[in-house]
């Protein structure tokens, strides 16, 4: 199998963008599952990113790499793409077929770290329940701890804890992550999430707070507006206070630490803030 781009395959782009019978018609007639476009972007990874589960299924089961880069340079993976955007469905099956929870794209990133830091917890839950490793740091060196603790999702810093992430000798990140818990829990997030937008951005534009329940858990998002459309935006959870007190449990030898149960499954940074897609 080779990684060099196979464009002639227009009709199967061409398909991802109808329905899964055009797929499916289009892999019939010849159309390469490996194929990708002029920019070097994938078939896979282009459904994968789109939240196509049933796409991504039948590319995959007509020979598609789930672990091809995609891309101009090459840097992107269909796992990564489907973490970042929390489509666990996706995630499921890719790591059905055969893909490497584990595996780093461009910049290091693995899909945990994408998801982990974006706060896409059911999707945390099935790259675990796949092997990815908790303890794998982020591309700076960033436990996935300490990570899920500043973006403030209970269920996903619970899921971390149950695999591992609080066992005998992950004291030193355990006690990082109860810190910043323990800081952000005591802050205005609303005003901390503008004061980071307006530092990136300036000051003079409106702002619009908006707070929102995901899968039980509440986010806000702070949006900053230019002639009243979103220009700039973040969001975080508000766990922080609950996983203070959990991470606190963990430190007192109160909480699980490193069994591995059955992963749930449920249907969501200290990443910077990014302006809207």
């Amino acid at each position: 199998m080779t990684n060099e781009p196979i464009r002639d395959e227009p009709s199967l782009f061409d398909a991802l963008y109808e329905d899964e019978n055009a797929v499916v018609r289009a892999l019939r007639a010849g159309a390469q599952a490996e194929s990708s476009d002029e920019e070097g972007m994938t078939a896979l990874y282009l459904a994968a990113v789109q939240d196509l589960p049933g796409t991504v299924r039948l590319l995959l089961a007509a020979g598609a790499d789930p672990d091809r880069a995609s891309g101009p340079e090459a840097g992107d993976l269909p796992l990564c793409g489907a973490a970042c955007g929390g489509h666990t469905e996706v995630v499921e099956a890719l790591l059905s077929a055969g893909a490497r929870p584990d595996l780093r794209e461009e910049f290091g990133f693995t899909a945990l770290r994408w998801a982990v830091g974006l706060g896409h917890a059911s999707t945390v839950e099935a790259l675990l329940a796949g092997g990815a490793d908790p303890l794998l740091p982020g591309p700076r060196g960033e436990p996935m701890l300490v990570l899920a603790a500043q973006r403030g999702s209970l269920r996903t810093v619970r899921a971390l804890l149950a695999y591992g992430a609080g066992a005998p000798g992950q004291e030193a990140a355990v006690g990082v992550a109860l810190e910043e818990a323990r800081r952000l829990a005591g802050l205005n997030l609303e005003q901390e999430l503008l004061g980071q937008l307006e530092e990136a951005y300036g000051t003079g534009l409106d702002a619009v707070v908006r707070r929102d329940l995901v899968d039980g858990e509440e986010t806000v998002t702070v949006e900053l507006l230019r002639d009243g459309e979103p220009a700039a935006g973040v969001d975080r959870h508000t766990g922080h206070a609950e996983i203070a007190a959990l991470l606190e449990g963990v430190t007192r030898g109160g909480a699980p630490r490193g069994s591995t149960p059955d992963a749930p499954r449920g249907t969501t940074s200290g990443a910077p803030p990014t302006p809207p897609g």
